[in-house]
């Protein structure tokens, strides 16, 4: 699309950036884990399981349970009995299936012994998917992989009239973008705030958009 399009997408950012302030993605517990020894990372990764077709605040309510009953420690979840996990994350749905998921990663990501894993390795792992795999990469590794969610896909096809898969929205964003992990990391919540909060599935609130000028959904009122 072109240099015209780039510096957009820089206006873009700049503006969800002005409007909501700095996200400072993926929501980790730094106390927690001072006080108890733990990885940061391995939080991150426990989170990116649990918050597949749910909403953060049940995944909140998971990982709380694990704080307190548990431990929010890969090494902890692939050693633990599979019916305590599964009922500390129960909050999260579908939790017999997520906790043996998380046994999965853990046990993927343990092996590598600190070795950031290659993309396409980790969506081998039974469990991971595309989203999965680049929150794991993007937030536990800082590796500049571009993560694509629902809200994102919803905001393209609204903003730019496109309908793309998971693979062909990501593409875009990264080549569109310089490599910057921190960009990547602040652009996707940002995004993730805005279909939240104003370009919603159904109550579109257009009006209060920090985007409405440029979004040609606002002028056509049309998917």
């Amino acid at each position: 699309m072109g240099d015209g399009f780039k510096n957009l997408f820089v206006e873009v950012y700049k503006k969800l950036l002005e409007h909501f302030g700095k996200q400072n993605w993926w929501p980790v517990d730094w106390d927690y884990h001072l006080r108890e020894k733990t990885n940061p990372f391995d939080e991150v990764v426990i989170g990116a399981v649990l918050t597949q077709n749910t909403s953060w605040r049940n995944v909140e309510k998971a990982l709380e349970r694990l704080k307190v009953k548990g431990k929010l420690s890969l090494v902890w979840v692939e050693k633990a009995p599979l019916e305590v996990l599964e009922e500390l994350v129960k909050p999260s749905g579908f939790y017999r299936q997520k906790a043996q998921r998380l046994k999965e990663v853990a046990k993927f990501i343990r092996s590598t012994k600190g070795r950031v894993p290659r993309r396409e390795d980790l969506l081998k792992v039974k469990g991971i998917g595309n989203e999965t795999a680049d929150v794991i990469l993007l937030y536990g590794y800082h590796q500049p992989e571009f993560v694509i969610d629902k809200y994102t896909l919803r905001w393209l096809k609204r903003f730019l009239g496109v309908k793309w898969d998971y693979l062909t929205a990501k593409g875009f964003f990264e080549e569109n973008l310089p490599p910057n992990v921190p960009v990547y990391k602040e652009f996707h919540a940002l995004i993730d705030e805005l279909a939240k909060n104003y370009c919603k599935a159904k109550k579109v609130e257009c009006e209060k958009c920090p985007l409405a000028r440029e979004c040609p959904f606002r002028r056509e009122g049309t998917e």
